[in-house]
């Protein structure tokens, strides 16, 4: 049976002044989520949204250790994330800092991003809580554009857990 994938469904909402919730459901076991989400192969297929391509997925996944993405995007400009993983229980959560490197003094910023894994009948619902530390940070990702390139991302995420079977 072919699994049935979706676009552009992920929901986007602001809890608080301070937060951003992103959750949205993929037609694949959360295993295989939670693989296509931490291994820098299949990072380096979705992470950018088809908007570049990514030049560097490094994962080091246990507490204490760090990520960091790199995308040359389709207009010549690189994008880089980075943070490091703060608590890790696989295929369920993965809680992490992340700092965008555009930011000079990112460094003091780093958002806590909270991800959840839940699974229900082969579909796994993922939630990804941003915590910022400001209003003011929280809206510029959201005016930034961020849910256009993550809806597409995480549209390539589902194709590729789901070809993982």
């Amino acid at each position: 049976m072919t699994a049935v994938t979706s676009s552009g469904t992920a929901v986007v909402t602001l809890p608080t002044d301070t937060q951003i919730l992103i959750t949205r459901e993929f037609a694949a076991p959360r295993h295989l989520v939670y693989r296509a989400w931490t291994t820098p192969e299949l990072i380096k297929r979705w992470w950018s949204g088809g908007k570049g391509e990514v030049v560097s997925a490094e994962v080091d996944l246990r507490v204490g250790g760090t990520w960091r993405y790199v995308m040359v995007a389709d207009g010549g400009f690189e994008v880089g994330f980075h943070g490091e993983y703060q608590e890790i229980v696989p295929n369920e959560l993965i809680v992490c800092t992340e700092v965008y490197e555009g930011v000079p003094e990112g460094e003091g910023e780093a958002a806590v991003c909270t991800h959840t894994f839940t699974e229900k009948d082969g579909r796994t619902t993922l939630t990804l809580l941003t915590q910022l530390s400001s209003r003011q940070d929280r809206d510029a990702i959201i005016s930034s554009g961020m849910e256009t390139g993550m809806q597409e991302g995480w549209d390539l995420l589902e194709r590729i857990a789901v070809s993982l079977r």
